[in-house]
């Protein structure tokens, strides 16, 4: 038997380091995330997300910002930090969004599509369950 969680697209192949205006009290390490109090996230090689969601296209310039936001509703969901954070996870994905060339109008319309439709993804009731095979 295996045991396994879908709905991933993207495998990360080298750690990935950035700063965050998200300060969990204390610091957090669970398998592919540490996330420091100061607001330093690194998400470890392997690390696996879906990129873009919704209706969209994953472009370049998304998908740096899929990346840290994926891994920051992943904390969410699993209770390891704040969901009052969401909002400011989705800002930070706009703001990747748009230091990776984006344009302005596109970043807006991806955030608020986040505001309006994306708290089920950061909702503890939500964490990717195991499934098994055979």
């Amino acid at each position: 038997m295996i045991k396994y969680k879908s709905g991933y697209k993207y495998q990360l192949v080298k750690e990935y380091y950035i700063k965050v205006e998200i300060f969990p009290d204390e610091d957090i390490r669970i398998k592919y995330i540490t996330f420091y109090q100061g607001g330093y996230l690194r998400i470890k090689e392997g690390y696996c997300w879906d990129g873009p969601s919704g209706p969209t296209v994953d472009t370049k310039n998304f998908m740096r910002g899929s990346l840290v936001h994926d891994a920051l509703y992943q904390l969410m969901r699993e209770g390891l930090i704040d969901q009052e954070n969401r909002k400011q996870a989705d800002k930070e994905l706009r703001r990747i969004c748009l230091e990776d060339g984006m344009s302005t109008i596109r970043a807006w319309w991806v955030y608020q599509a986040l505001r309006k439709y994306a708290d089920f993804a950061a909702d503890p009731k939500n964490k990717k369950k195991i499934i098994t095979a055979p």
